[in-house]
């Protein structure tokens, strides 16, 4: 059975737990309170200390977790797919993912500090008011309030977020690509990788190496965006939002939105007016 919303968003401090197998569609967003903790991520050990941010996008790349007795933290796990699908595409948002999945640590001043562990307690204070009539908005703008301020804390710091080699600039181009709405009608990796000049498998290799997920995964979580954003938008039947998404026929648009989105475009819009 299919969980909800409020079941998949979870609050802890259990610092051992944040690799546990529930996690591993969502992801992390920690601050360290007291202490010294650290991980294994990706193959690198991070630290984490008193202010620290970790934004942990695959947490079961998460291993050899330590801490010491005067370690706390606090977090919130929140499901991977829902924030792609509620959250803009802009250039930063893409880049500054690529740059934590290298680095997930991210120091802050105490303002800064107290800011995220507001912005964790407002969601803790609202994920269980399920009788809220726009339930997902609600929790879709604190959610983000956390995520533009993680922005802010790692924009601070980090003032040339990809290298300049041909890996970054592949990167780089690639994300330009999707950030300029690419994905809207072109879904296949060979298109991406004929405009960078480069293979499909190096173009799959390089963003799977840098950023953690496949090319695919990319381009399918900003044409589900689009097309989230046409359904929404009452003015366009579903049959003319599949012509200019360029979707060969309308019952592949139907099968992708059943996909990604979780339920077929009719039942979508039919579930929009019932709220």
């Amino acid at each position: 059975m299919a969980k909800h919303l409020h079941e998949l968003i979870v609050s802890s401090e259990e610092f051992g737990l944040i690799n546990s197998p529930a996690f591993y569609d969502c992801i992390v967003h920690l601050i360290c309170t007291g202490g010294r903790g650290s991980f294994l991520y990706n193959d690198h050990r991070f630290e984490i200390t008193r202010n620290d941010i970790a934004v942990i996008s695959r947490p079961q790349l998460v291993s050899d977790i330590a801490s010491d007795e005067n370690f706390r933290c606090e977090y919130i796990a929140a499901p991977d797919k829902f924030l792609h699908n509620l959250l803009p595409a802009n250039n930063y948002a893409i880049q500054g993912c690529v740059s934590l999945f290298d680095n997930p640590i991210i120091k802050v001043s105490d303002i800064d500090a107290s800011h995220f562990r507001t912005d964790l307690a407002n969601i803790r204070s609202r994920v269980g008011n399920t009788d809220h009539k726009f339930y997902q908005e609600l929790m879709g703008s604190l959610l983000q309030t956390m995520v533009y301020d993680l922005f802010d804390f790692h924009a601070k710091t980090n003032h040339n977020i990809l290298t300049t080699d041909r890996v970054g600039y592949i990167t780089t181009q690639f994300f330009a690509l999707i950030e300029g709405g690419r994905p809207k009608t072109q879904r296949e990796v060979s298109h991406y990788a004929e405009q960078l000049n480069v293979t499909p498998k190096y173009l799959s290799d390089t963003i799977k190496r840098v950023t953690g997920s496949s090319v695919s995964t990319h381009i399918n979580n900003a044409a589900t965006a689009i097309a989230l954003s046409y359904l929404k938008d009452s003015k366009k039947s579903v049959s003319q939002i599949s012509d200019e998404m360029n979707f060969s026929s309308l019952s592949y648009f139907s099968r992708f939105c059943v996909k990604h989105i979780g339920m077929s475009p009719v039942k979508f819009r039919t579930a929009g007016a019932r709220d």
